[in-house]
């Protein structure tokens, strides 16, 4: 499986773009901003993107949706507990970057715990990790052991949980029971900052460790 990363956004989110070899199809997850930018590493890479599975709805993660989809016609899917989120994000552009963005994109379909997103030969298991928004999911490429965890899970750190919709207990539950339950060589590609892996941060980690929990009280 391809997998390329584009930092996009005032925000730096890490977009990523994974392609099947065999075939050239290819998904986008979380087109934060920077469509062009995108766009020109799909052709780069010779692929055709055939959908945009978001893992979550904050703005810095959809921001570049509707160019993206209207260059490649691939739908956009969200968990459907996000579309609240995806609603306010115009109002939280104006309010953290100070300029209108736009209408929010429009969901075309919605991934939930258990489906499985398809490209070519290549399957992501999705799994819903709420606590940083409410339809929070985790995309999961299992024969390569790569975990695409969005904000839920950082190298060194977690998702906030001081947003609306956002619970800290709810996170950690997410995390422990969707990420810290795969092996520790399944490395985990978080939507900011390096990647890591589950082993690394089940060890180092200072939010997972045992005590910790009243961090994440609201």
């Amino acid at each position: 499986m391809i997998v390329e990363s584009v930092l996009v956004g005032m925000l730096e989110v890490n977009c990523y773009i994974l392609g099947c070899e065999e075939t050239g199809e290819a998904v986008v997850i979380d087109p934060g901003d920077h469509a062009q930018r995108i766009l020109d590493t799909v052709r780069r890479l010779e692929l055709r993107i055939v959908a945009i599975p978001n893992t979550h709805a904050h703005f810095d993660h959809v921001l570049a949706v509707n160019a993206v989809r209207a260059a490649t016609a691939a739908p956009f899917w969200l968990h459907q507990a996000d579309e609240p989120v995806l609603a306010r994000g115009r109002e939280m552009v104006r309010l953290w970057l100070g300029y209108d963005p736009g209408p929010m994109p429009t969901v075309d379909g919605h991934v939930a715990h258990g489906d499985v997103v398809r490209f070519g030969r290549q399957e992501l298991e999705v799994r819903h990790a709420p606590g940083h928004s409410p339809g929070s999911v985790i995309y999961i490429h299992h024969p390569t052991k790569q975990v695409f965890s969005g904000d839920v899970l950082f190298a060194g750190g977690v998702g906030r949980f001081d947003f609306p919709g956002s619970h800290g207990p709810t996170l950690l539950r997410s995390i422990r029971e969707q990420i810290l339950t795969l092996p520790d060589d399944y490395i985990v590609y978080p939507g900011h900052g390096p990647a890591t892996t589950v082993g690394r941060e089940r060890r180092r980690n200072p939010y997972l460790q045992p005590g910790m929990e009243y961090l994440f009280e609201s």
